[in-house]
């Protein structure tokens, strides 16, 4: 009986499957190629190009926009607002402005708009849950982009709409004004 000499290199399963593997590595290189860009795609930009001009407000119905109420609100609010670290200054309104209505931004984001003298809000029922910030009753409305707070509890509607990502520091300070500008009535649902 003859004794064969110890192998010594790679078992033929090992080689087997490290060639298998290589053509399923070259076979996916070329499938891959086939689904990619030529090139890459550039990357996104993550700040918009500052807007020019005055803002363009869209008209709606608000009946008593011209009131006293309205007035006094609009002439106790502040020319800017804060929404974190970043301050958001009162912005000219295109012509024709709607009577009523301001805008506060950052000439990049979409702005905060206020609107004094609206009719009532259709969502506004007896059983709405009402938010409560420095003594006003606020009715909150989400939006796809946005969410409007409508102020339900003074001589005339108020609605803020504030963009998505923009914090409560608008709500905070318009509350404020509004506590101290406009009595405080029952909600009448």
């Amino acid at each position: 009986m003859s004794v064969s000499p110890p192998r010594t290199g790679p078992s033929r399963a090992t080689v087997v499957a490290a060639v298998v593997l290589v053509g399923l590595l070259a076979v996916g290189v070329v499938v891959a190629s086939r689904f990619l860009p030529d090139e890459p795609a550039p990357a996104p930009t993550t700040t918009a190009a500052p807007r020019t001009g005055p803002v363009g407000l869209v008209p709606v119905d608000a009946p008593d926009s011209g009131s006293p109420h309205c007035v006094t609100l609009l002439g106790a609010l502040p020319g800017s607002l804060t929404s974190g670290s970043a301050t958001l200054a009162k912005l000219p309104l295109a012509e024709p402005a709607p009577v009523g209505a301001l805008a506060y931004g950052d000439r990049v984001g979409d702005p905060v708009v206020l609107r004094c003298g609206l009719g009532k809000p259709p969502e506004l029922e007896a059983t709405s849950a009402l938010r409560e910030v420095s003594g006003v009753k606020w009715l909150p409305v989400d939006g796809p982009d946005s969410q409007t707070w409508f102020v339900v509890d003074r001589p005339v509607y108020i609605a803020l709409t504030l963009p998505k990502g923009v914090g409560t520091g608008p709500l905070q300070t318009v509350s404020e004004v509004v506590g101290s500008a406009l009595p405080a009535q029952k909600v009448q649902p």
